[in-house]
C-alpha cells in the first residue's frame, strides 16, 4: 500500500473514537495497531493527537513541503493567500504595555473614521488595554471579528485633551502583495512583491498602470525573500511580462500529464527593460516568474541563487476540517528545467541549506556557487543555464556580513529598534512632517545623529541590551539605515521604509546593480536584446 493510501485510512479512522471494530482488509496494518491502541493499551491516550502525529510521520516521509494543518490553524495559514481578512484595518505595536497605531489602512473602516498612526489604544469595548501585558494575539482576538460586526475603541491622541471614542464596523480588510512601488528614477520604475496570493495580479497591474502615468519605460521587480503562494498567480504576473503564445511553465506529475501553460492577453510590461531581483529567500511562485523571464530572454536576473523550489502543492481537505497540502507534480520553466534542490538527507537538512550556503561562502563570493544540476539548459538567445538547485541570477550580488555584529541582532531580537523608531516618531511626528513634506526629501537628508544614535543605545540598555561599544562601531551604518527606515515607515507607510532601505543599503545592494545595469549596455553585453 502506498502512503497516500495509508494517509486517507488513517484519516477516515479518525474521531473521538477509534474503529470499533475488528479491521479486516489487507491495507489495515495501522488500522489494527489504533484499534489494539484503543482496546489495550494501558494508559488512556488523546486519540485526535495521536492520528495527528502519524499524519505528520508519514507526510515527512514523502517530501518536505507536503504538510498538515490542523483545523484551528486553516484559517491562519490560509489568510496571507486570500489577500484580506476581517476585522478594524489598523497595523500596530505594542510598546511598554502600550499599543500604538503605526498605521490605518487606506480604506479600512479605522482610516475612514479617523483613526491615525500614533494613537493610543485604551480600550476595547469596555476592557482596559493600557498597561496590560498583552501579546499581540491578545489585541488581534480583540479587534478582529466577522465583517458586519461592531467593536467600540477608545484611543487617546497626542494635542488632544480627551480619549476619543470610536465605534467601528468590522470590514474585509486587505493584505497587500506590494509592499512597495515607487518612480526609482525619472524613467525606471520599482515594484517589490512579498507574496502571490489571490489579490497579487491586480495590485501589480495597478501600480504598474500608475507607474507608466509617472513615466516608467524600464522596470526593476523586486522578488527577494518572496516565498511563493498561488501559482494562478505566478503564471499572471508573468503573462504581465511576456508576449502572447510563449509558454510560461509545464506541470507534470506521476498522476498528472504534462501541463503547458502559455502568455496570453496583452501585457502591462512587455516592452520595456525588466530586471528581477531574486535571493536565497526567493521560492516557489517567485521562481515560476523569474525563470520564465530568464528562460525568454525577457529581462535580466540580479541577485543571489533563489530557495529552489519545484514541488507544487494541492490543498486536501479532510473530514474533521483540517487539510493537507500535497505535493501533485514539479513545474518546469520554459527550458525545461526542473529547479527543485535535493531532499534526499531529511526536512532537517532540506531546512538547513539556506544557512549553509553563508558558511560555505556562496552568498559572499561568486567563486562559490556551484550548480547542483549540472545539466545544461539554454535560454531563448542560446545562454546556458541550470537547474537542480533555484535560479542562477545573471548578476551575481555578494551580501556584505562584516557590518553585522551580536550588538545589532540583540536589538533587534528585543523588538529594541522597532519601538523606539515609534516613540522617536510620536515624540516628533509634526516636527518631522513641518521639515519633510514628503518621503523624497526625507530619504535625501534626514541623517541619524550621534545624538539620536546614543539614545536608542539608551533605550537599549532599557531592554537589557548591554551596550557593546565595539558591535556598535562595526554595526552603526546599518542600525542608522534601519532605524531612519523604521521612521519613514511609521511617518508614511511600508512603501517609504523600503525606499529608504534602497536608497543606501551597506550589506545588499541588488537594487543599485539593477539601476546600473538598466543605464548601461548592460542587456546587450550579456546577450538580452530589447523588446521592441
Amino acid at each position: 500500500m502506498n502512503r497516500p493510501t495509508v494517509l486517507f485510512l488513517i484519516i477516515l479512522q479518525a474521531g473521538l473514537s477509534f474503529a470499533q471494530s475488528q479491521p479486516t482488509t489487507k491495507a489495515s496494518k495501522v488500522e489494527a495497531l489504533l484499534y489494539h491502541i484503543d482496546r489495550m493499551y494501558v494508559d488512556s491516550v488523546d486519540d485526535e493527537a495521536l492520528v495527528d502525529e502519524a499524519i505528520v510521520s508519514i507526510l515527512a516521509e514523502l517530501d518536505p513541503h507536503s504538510i498538515y494543518i490542523p483545523k484551528e490553524e486553516l484559517d491562519e495559514v490560509n489568510e496571507p493567500l486570500k489577500g484580506n481578512f476581517e476585522g478594524i484595518g489598523v497595523q500596530f505595536n505594542i510598546v511598554e504595555d502600550t499599543i500604538y497605531v503605526v498605521d490605518a489602512i487606506v480604506g479600512g473602516p479605522s482610516e475612514r473614521l479617523g483613526i491615525r498612526a500614533g494613537d493610543r489604544i485604551v480600550k476595547i469595548e469596555d476592557e482596559t488595554v493600557a498597561g496590560v501585558k498583552f501579546k499581540n494575539s491578545d489585541v488581534m482576538k480583540r479587534l478582529r471579528g466577522k465583517k458586519g460586526t461592531k467593536v467600540n475603541v477608545t484611543v487617546v491622541r497626542r494635542g488632544e485633551k480627551e480619549p476619543l471614542e470610536f465605534a467601528i464596523v468590522r470590514d474585509k480588510i486587505p493584505i497587500y502583495s506590494v509592499e512597495s512601488a515607487y518612480m526609482a528614477t525619472p524613467s525606471v520604475g520599482y515594484v517589490k512583491v512579498s507574496r502571490f496570493s489571490a489579490t497579487t495580479t491586480k495590485e501589480v497591474r495597478d501600480k504598474l498602470d500608475e507607474l507608466r502615468a509617472k513615466g516608467m519605460v524600464d522596470l526593476v521587480l523586486d522578488l527577494q525573500g518572496n516565498g511563493g503562494g498561488y501559482l494562478r498567480s505566478a503564471i499572471e504576473m508573468a503573462d504581465e511580462f511576456l508576449a502572447d503564445h510563449k509558454l510560461i511553465v509545464y506541470t507534470e506529475g506521476r498522476n498528472a500529464p504534462r501541463e503547458n501553460t502559455y502568455a496570453t492577453s496583452e501585457g502591462r510590461f512587455e516592452k520595456g527593460r525588466l530586471v528581477v531581483l531574486v535571493d536565497e529567500g526567493s521560492a516557489s511562485a517567485s521562481e515560476i516568474v523569474t525563470g520564465a523571464v530568464q528562460d525568454w530572454d525577457r529581462g535580466l536576473v540580479v541577485g543571489r541563487r533563489s530557495f529552489g523550489k519545484g514541488l507544487v502543492q494541492r490543498p486536501v481537505m479532510l473530514p474533521d476540517g483540517s487539510a493537507v497540502r500535497l505535493t501533485v507534480y514539479r513545474y518546469y520553466t520554459p527550458s525545461g528545467r526542473c529547479i527543485q534542490k535535493p531532499y534526499e538527507e531529511g526536512v532537517e537538512a532540506y531546512r538547513k541549506e539556506r544557512s549553509e550556503r553563508l558558511e560555505r561562502g556562496e552568498l559572499t563570493h561568486a567563486d562559490s556557487i556551484h550548480p547542483l544540476d549540472t545539466a545544461r539548459f539554454f535560454t531563448m538567445n542560446k545562454r546556458v543555464v541550470f537547474g537542480g538547485g533555484g535560479i542562477m541570477p545573471d548578476i551575481f550580488v555578494a551580501i556584505d556580513t562584516s557590518l553585522s555584529s551580536e550588538y545589532f541582532g540583540k536589538l533587534v531580537r528585543k523588538g529594541t529598534l522597532n519601538t523606539f523608531a515609534l516613540s522617536y516618531v510620536d515624540t516628533n511626528r509634526e516636527a518631522l512632517l513641518r521639515q519633510f513634506a514628503a518621503v523624497e526629501p526625507f530619504i535625501r537628508s534626514f541623517t541619524v545623529s550621534d545624538d539620536l544614535m546614543n539614545a536608542l543605545v539608551a533605550a537599549g540598555e532599557k531592554d537589557e541590551v548591554k551596550k557593546d561599544a565595539e558591535g556598535l562601531a562595526r554595526s552603526r551604518l546599518l542600525l542608522a539605515l534601519r532605524l531612519k527606515a523604521l521612521i519613514a515607515r511609521d511617518l508614511w507607510d511600508n512603501s517609504a521604509y523600503w525606499q529608504a532601505i534602497n536608497a543606501d543599503n551597506p550589506v545588499d545592494n541588488s537594487y543599485q546593480k539593477a539601476l546600473d545595469a538598466l543605464s548601461g549596455d548592460t542587456y546587450e553585453r550579456m546577450g538580452i536584446a530589447r523588446q521592441q
